[in-house]
Order: C-alpha cells, then structure tokens, then sequence
C-alpha cells in the first residue's frame, strides 16, 4: 500500500457534522454559509478521468502552492482566501485539524463564472493539436513555423467551457465567452488572466520553472466585484517545465501531472472511465514531481 510507503494518502474526505456542498475532480467543498472549507485531496485527474490511486502529498501540494500565489498576487486582484491555518477555521473543524491541516482553505464564498480562463505562453497539449491543423488556438491566429513547445511571441487568452466531472472542457473562442458572460466581464477576465500570467511565468522562470499554460477561474462577489478563486498556477492547472531541459520542438518534461499522462498514453487509455490502475512507480515519481515543484517555486517543504 502506498499509505506504508509515504504519509496516509487522503482521495475522499467524510466529516461529520460539516455539510458537504460538492466533490470536485480534487476538492471536496463544505459550505459554512457566507464561506467554503476546500480541501485538496490527493485525488488526480488525467483527461478528465479520476484515477484510482491518490498521489501523496498531491494535495497538500496544490494548496501551498496556491496560498504562495496568491500572497504573490494580491495586489492585482482580490482572491477568495480568508486563511489557509486550520486555527483560523471554524470551531467545529477542530476534529479534523490533523486531515485538515497543510490542505485546506477556508475561502469567501462567489458567483463562479461559467467559464474557465487559460493563458498559453508555449504552444503544447490541444493548443498543439488545434495549431497543426490551422494554424490558430481558439481563434487566435499564430504565426506559421511554430513546432511543439514554441514559445508564443506573446502569451494568448484562450477559454473554455466548465464542464462537470466526467466530462471534457471544450476550447471556446473569446466571442463566444462573451456571449456567455458579457462582453465588458470578458474584457476584464482576460486582461486580468493575461497580467496574472506574466507575473507568475516572470518569477517561475526565477526559480528555474517554465509555466507553459495555465488555468484560472474567477467569480463574483456579492457586489458584483471580480474575485479569483479556485487554485492558482498548481502543477494541476498548469504545465510546468524545467528551464533547464527545454527544447523546442518536442515534448517537455514536467513538474506536473503529464507524468501520468504520457503514461496512460503509453497502454493506450481510451480516456473513459473507469481508469487503468497506476504503477506504484508513476505514483510516486509524480508525487516527487509535485514537491520539487513546491520547493523551487515557494521554498516550502513537505518532508
């Protein structure tokens, strides 16, 4: 068991006396009225498929790396984060301190947008796939030449729909965000996505990181105020690369997730449920992968 290997790896949590609101593909969400308690498992989620297997420290991970940026980036916009210290959490989340702490945030409740928000600095993953064909990714016309793993002459804004779990976002163009939520929050949205992006790639590459893409999500508050929510710029909504074995042209090695994925696409996953079972090997190289990336970008450890 990898529990004997590693510290116990959390996939679901169950705590009674809390209400649970929502299990995400990672989080699990419990709802305190005007506030939201997520906490990151150590589920993982490959072509939208969530494997059987958690990743240890996977969740932990994702929430250090968040509550890092977020700090980073608070003077460009406001974030959901009220505290990420389980002390700091209601009183009747003091049985679970211990499941709690280093993965959770307690966080102001918003209207999410039905949209997901992605930047692309470097051409990989379906904006590869899509570039190949017609030389555009959602819309945005590139320049011809480019190969797999260019970096883009300027970072581009391409969404997505917010599918639920289990099923695939879908690429959208940015007029069809705008029909979906209007077209001065679309605005506001990419621009904003466009600015955390070059902010958080700048100080990456600092520390040896290139951020490839990544995805953002935002919502509103009671007064109609933009608020970033959800993770931000996580080895799960991003691709991390280390600078110093790029090359263009081909595939990058990563600090995020595409470990299992250039497995599952190594037997052939039909990218359906039910997933394959994970070799105890891709286990744990993933979870190394996720704490170097914690260490490198934030100088936090783990272990």
């Amino acid at each position: 068991m990898i529990s004997n290997i590693v510290e116990p790896v959390i996939t679901q949590t169950n705590f009674p006396g809390l209400h649970l609101k929502n299990r995400g593909k990672v989080r699990d969400i419990y709802d305190f009225g005007e506030a939201l308690l997520i906490v990151a498992t150590d589920r993982l989620s490959a072509f939208d498929v969530v494997m059987n297997e958690g990743i240890p420290y996977k969740g932990k991970v994702l929430t250090q790396i968040s509550d890092f940026w977020f700090e980073q980036t608070r003077d460009i916009i406001p974030n959901h984060l009220i505290s990420s210290i389980v002390y700091d959490f209601p009183s009747e989340c003091k049985p679970y301190w211990d499941a709690l702490g280093d993965r959770s945030m307690f966080v102001k409740k918003t209207k999410p947008l039905t949209v997901e928000c992605i930047v692309r600095g470097y051409l990989s993953g379906s904006g590869w796939i899509e570039y190949q064909k017609n030389k555009s990714v959602c819309g945005v016309r590139l320049p011809d030449g480019l190969v797999e793993s260019s970096r883009l002459p300027e970072p581009i804004f391409t969404p997505t729909t917010k599918e639920e779990v289990g099923k695939h976002d879908e690429n959208i163009t940015f007029e069809k965000m705008a029909d979906l939520i209007g077209n001065e929050l679309a605005e506001k949205v990419r621009d904003i996505s466009l600015i955390l992006y070059h902010h958080g790639a700048e100080l990456a590459e600092k520390k040896g990181i290139i951020i490839a893409d990544t995805k953002m999500e935002f919502g509103l508050n009671d007064n109609g105020d933009l608020i970033l929510i959800d993770e931000l710029l996580t080895p799960d909504s991003s691709r991390f690369w280390p600078q110093d074995k790029y090359q263009a042209g081909r595939a990058q090695e990563s600090f995020d997730k595409q470990f299992v994925r250039d497995y599952l696409l190594s037997i052939d996953f039909n990218k359906k449920p039910p997933p394959p079972a994970l070799p105890i090997d891709v286990v744990l190289k993933t979870s190394a992968l996720y704490l170097e990336a914690l260490k490198k970008l934030s100088g936090r450890t783990l272990v």
